[in-house]
């Protein structure tokens, strides 16, 4: 159950939007980036976890002992960040699609769907979203196939749906766009060993440095069950994003069919071909439930896990419940004003910002997991990790995401080279060795 959720939790809205939108100009080659993830989730399952387990972890950032605040604030950032570029589109497309039809304001519809996700969430805690995530999960992928099915059906019209499925699934196979592996081009974004590294190291920060993720695979009750549980939600992400992809070449091939132009932004495929009922009221529908149910899994995880870091890792309170909910509230309150600005910023790719997001603020996590591992004290507790000071720690980890980003500016500006997934590893790196620098001329 726990596997099954996860995808809900990880896949989310913006997947639903952005990654079938991807066809248009990267073709298939995303797929290569899920690859690396199934290698990064194996990584996690017996690395990470056996380490989390030895010792009854109730936070993950615990293992860095004295550095867990400085490990929990950039988490709290990254995942509010990362959960609110997600809910964001969520919120765009009801308000298109339902709000607007009900003369309800933009600024009241995101408070009162936060309000329904916190409602919930407020006392049922983690074993609650397990739940929650299996059902939203199902909804998600049910309206997934269904809306492949309809495509399949309004580009073959005059073919039972089943045969409609089959050419249509021959089709894309035969397009060009269905190109999966791009190794001609190494200076290319797409690149399959950038993006097969980058999802592997994805994988490790996104999920295994995640406190939402590890602890629904801490309410496993055995290491083996929670190994067995990572390690089979990582074989699911090549086949669903599959799916997507399918669908954006599907939608593709109906626009030409239909001689129909392609809008300029990728997020905008799908919504374009649901917001005109070009395949059917039936799809309008699907689509609201899929992206919600996606939306709301990804958010009800992070609002409950970005409560939980908060009060054991900043606070240092664990059993104050009434902190515990004014916390929920705070971070439900930072999840609305986060979506109103994104909503004057222009983003262009909701799934590459998130990326680009998870870049440079987990750039300093997958360092600090790094130093301790690899340098870990003599005694190996989580309470003496090392000499470092935490001024030293918080300089270091400030300082590494400014030096990715004048990089990045540099080689744009110098050899129109811009850095892509790649970059959290250059940020990770650059902290390890910034830690290891200031602890031995301490």
């Amino acid at each position: 159950m726990v596997a099954y959720g996860m995808i809900g939790a990880s896949v989310s809205g913006v997947s639903f939007v952005s990654v079938p939108g991807m066809t248009m100009f990267q073709d298939m080659t995303y797929l290569q980036t899920c690859f690396g993830f199934i290698i990064g989730y194996i990584v996690v399952a017996f690395t990470l976890l056996p380490l989390y387990y030895k010792h009854n972890l109730t936070s993950i950032y615990e293992l860095l002992g004295q550095h867990r605040t400085v490990a929990s604030a950039f988490f709290i950032l990254s995942d509010l960040l990362g959960a609110a570029v997600k809910f964001f589109l969520v919120c765009m497309i009801l308000q298109q699609f339902v709000f607007d039809r009900l003369d309800l304001p933009f600024a009241l519809t995101v408070p009162l769907m936060v309000a329904v996700i916190w409602l919930y969430t407020r006392r049922g805690g983690v074993k609650t979203l397990v739940y929650t995530d299996v059902l939203q999960t199902t909804c998600m992928l049910a309206a997934l196939i269904l809306i492949i099915v309809n495509a399949c059906t309004a580009l073959y019209p005059t073919l039972s749906p089943l045969a409609a499925v089959g050419e249509s699934l021959s089709a894309v196979l035969a397009d060009s766009r269905s190109r999966i592996f791009e190794f001609s081009d190494f200076v290319s974004t797409q690149n399959f060993w950038k993006q097969f590294i980058s999802g592997i190291f994805i994988v490790i920060v996104m999920t295994g440095l995640n406190q939402n993720m590890m602890q629904k695979n801490l309410t496993c009750k055995t290491l083996r069950d929670a190994q067995k549980d990572m390690s089979l939600c990582g074989l699911f992400f090549a086949p669903v994003n599959f799916l997507f992809l399918m669908l954006g070449v599907l939608l593709i091939l109906l626009s030409q069919k239909e001689g129909l132009p392609l809008p300029e932004n990728g997020d905008q495929l799908l919504p374009s071909f649901v917001a005109d009922l070009r395949l059917g009221y039936s799809t309008l529908v699907l689509f609201t439930i899929g992206i919600i149910s996606a939306a709301f899994s990804s958010a009800d995880s992070s609002l409950t896990a970005l409560t939980t870091s908060f009060c054991t890792d900043i606070i240092g309170k664990t059993d104050d419940e009434r902190l515990r909910k004014t916390v929920h509230i705070a971070m439900s309150v930072a999840l609305v004003l986060i979506v109103y600005l994104l909503r004057y910023s222009g983003i262009n790719s909701l799934i590459d910002l998130v990326y680009i997001l998870v870049s440079y603020t987990y750039g300093p996590l997958l360092g600090l997991f790094a130093y301790h591992l690899i340098r870990k004290p003599k005694n190996n507790s989580p309470q003496n990790t090392n000499s470092l000071s935490t001024a030293a720690t918080w300089a270091v980890c400030i300082l590494s995401p400014i030096l990715c980003y004048l990089l990045d500016s540099w080689t744009t500006a110098r050899f129109s080279y811009h850095f892509g997934y790649e970059l959290l590893l250059i940020n990770g790196a650059l902290t390890f060795f910034g830690l290891c620098i200031t602890r031995e001329t301490k």
